[in-house]
């Protein structure tokens, strides 16, 4: 009699042991899980970065303005202007963002302005970032009191 010899079956045959593997899904849903959340937090972080630059890009810009118009009164000067744009900043964003503030009389259209001038930290990671970066100006015109 002819003894029996039982040869396993090709790798790639439906019956072998890395065919039955490779179609198991077992724990297949932790991994996408993993690799879905992290794709998710990595978008959510990006936004709330995103929407952390915006926002100091207008704090800074509207304490710019704010110091123009301070600045551009009758009894103020430019230098005026800009400590109270400092101040703002100092309040809003904090002091450390701020390179430098400059305030000047300009002339645009024959009318004299003033200008007031900021060069900030733009935030890259949390709130940390490029150092003179972002750069501002808020312009009002002058007042006098002289009637023409």
């Amino acid at each position: 009699m002819k003894a029996f010899s039982r040869r396993a079956p090709a790798p790639w045959h439906p019956r072998s042991r890395l065919a039955r593997i490779l179609r198991d899904e077992t724990g297949s849903s932790v991994a996408e899980f993993v690799m879905v959340g992290a794709l998710l937090t990595a978008l959510t972080l990006g936004v709330l970065q995103f929407g952390l630059g915006v926002y100091v890009r207008n704090v800074v810009h509207d304490a710019a303005v704010e110091g123009a118009h301070y600045g551009a009164l009758a009894d103020r000067s430019p230098a005026d202007g800009a400590e109270r744009t400092r101040a703002i900043l100092a309040r809003t964003v904090g002091a450390d963002f701020v390179q430098a503030v400059a305030g000047h009389e300009t002339s645009e259209f024959g009318y004299l302005t003033v200008r007031v001038d900021v060069e900030a930290t733009i935030p890259l990671a949390g709130l940390w970032g490029v150092p003179h970066a972002l750069r501002v100006s808020g312009t009002a015109p002058r007042e006098s009191f002289d009637v023409p």
